[in-house]
């Protein structure tokens, strides 16, 4: 067995676990005392920055995880809901009583039966977000609040359900990011995301601890960090030792040291962080890319427009069902992974039109899945069929999967430049007879069933393709 060094030669020896490449499906959940006011004005960041600048963005965030920011903007919306919410001389910290008292009515296993039906096969927790509140029964001690932590192990709880509904269980850490540690750690404006990065050894000792604490008491087999890590301290003895504990496990990248690049970049509703010396995999967000990508990567996004529960999101807010399914498919055709969001309110229950789309999703992976689950990328991503639907495709044990996004209008459909041979067999996932096809001067043209069902999607299995 490798045993791994604090270099980035020792750490490169280490590659994507073959489970990671297989799962395709990840449930992302922001829960923390967020969870309890759960409320930011919905607005599109985009069009923000362009008309307004990014001090309009933090002012004005929509996410709603980032709502101690936010509410430090005097006459913001989250700053003028927290007023007449709460009162102005309500501390956020006072969350934590009423999350406390809330999150005891959670069921771990309500969330992970709702996981598993979806279809998922990992699960990645916010183990502590920006915010410095721990969700699980941490010894370290915060060096201004003490034992700031849940009541609950909720992190243990859930690992536990997670690993018994036979799923891979990461945390996430916002190793970059304390808005608890400094006189004044307000971002205000693009250059605060890492100018503000607490850079004390009091921070340094307390992350570094609380990483190795989850590692030790969790076993994790996804590190996933966020904004980044304080100058002073090197994360690859970090890596090193969590390879060491779980050769099997993989690491974000999301672990750049401040001071060594740029600020990230966002647009088009993409989140590009700036690349440390060590990872195993890219987490861009809210995006996909045009072409199939040499190395395995994941995106995120939330259900809903914001990571963390917002009660101000109506339903345009949410993602729809078939776009849900399209960009799924998207992205595992590109060689990527899908870290699905979900944010709970306060006591663990999750919006009705978020369980929907995870319902509704695993029951497109029930027929569907063969084509999504251990599947590689073929030789290009994309296609079309003459009438103009888009299809993506996938290959695996010599099959090649063409997903057709939508339904077809006509019972014949021509695949675009593909080429058959005599042993060619074409069969619709989820029915057992083939179908009848034809080689035509356009492609393979296919003979679809009379009762095609209208569904997001519809897979395609080709055998023997030329």
């Amino acid at each position: 067995m490798t045993i791994f060094e604090a270099t980035v030669e020792s750490l490169k020896q280490h590659h994507v676990p073959t489970w990671f490449r297989d799962a395709k499906l990840g449930i992302f959940i922001h829960w923390g005392l967020y969870s309890v006011p759960a409320w930011a004005e919905p607005r599109d960041i985009n069009k923000i920055v362009k008309d307004e600048g990014w001090e309009s963005l933090f002012r004005n965030n929509s996410y709603a995880e980032w709502y101690l920011n936010s509410m430090h903007f005097k006459g913001s919306p989250t700053e003028e809901y927290h007023r007449k919410t709460y009162g102005a001389d309500t501390p956020y910290e006072k969350f934590a009583e009423q999350f406390n008292l809330e999150a005891q009515k959670w069921n771990p296993t309500d969330w992970t039966t709702l996981f598993k039906n979806a279809g998922a096969q990992y699960v990645v927790l916010t183990s502590r977000h920006c915010e410095s509140f721990a969700l699980w029964d941490t010894e370290v001690e915060h060096p201004h609040k003490g034992l700031y932590r849940a009541e609950r192990n909720l992190v243990g709880e859930l690992t536990n359900a997670v690993r018994d509904a036979q799923m891979r269980m990461g945390l996430y850490y916002c190793g970059g990011m304390d808005w608890t540690f400094e006189d004044d750690s307000v971002i205000r404006d693009l250059p605060d995301v890492f100018g503000k990065m607490p850079q004390s050894k009091a921070y340094i000792d307390y992350i570094n601890a609380q990483w190795r604490e989850l590692i030790d008491k969790f076993n994790p087999d996804i590190m996933w960090n966020d904004i980044g890590w304080p100058r002073d301290s090197d994360p690859k003895e970090l890596m090193a030792y969590f390879y060491n504990n779980t050769p099997d496990g993989i690491i974000n990248d999301r672990f750049a040291q401040a001071g060594t690049h740029q600020n990230p970049n966002i647009g088009d509703g993409v989140i590009s962080n700036p690349l440390p010396e060590h990872y195993d995999y890219r987490t861009p967000e809210y995006t996909s890319f045009s072409d199939i990508q040499t190395d395995v990567w994941e995106t995120c996004r939330g259900i809903g427009h914001s990571f963390g529960y917002n009660r101000a999101e109506g339903d345009d807010h949410y993602l729809k069902l078939d776009k849900l399914i399209h960009l799924f498919i998207d992205i595992v055709s590109k060689n990527g992974n899908l870290l699905l969001n979900i944010g709970p309110a306060a006591d663990g229950s999750i919006h009705p039109i978020q369980v929907d789309r995870l319902q509704k999703l695993g029951e497109w992976l029930q027929i569907n899945g063969e084509a999504i689950y251990c599947s590689r990328p073929w030789q290009r991503a994309e296609g079309k069929t003459t009438d103009g639907t888009d299809v993506r495709f996938t290959q695996k044990d010599g099959n090649l999967f063409a997903i057709l996004l939508g339904t077809p209008k006509e019972n014949e459909i021509t695949i675009e430049d593909l080429e058959a041979t005599p042993n060619t067999q074409v069969q619709l996932l989820g029915q057992d007879h083939p179908l009848k096809w034809a080689q035509s001067d356009n492609g393979l043209t296919i003979q679809v069933p009379q009762n095609y069902l209208h569904a997001p999607a519809h897979t395609i299995k080709i055998t023997n393709i030329g």
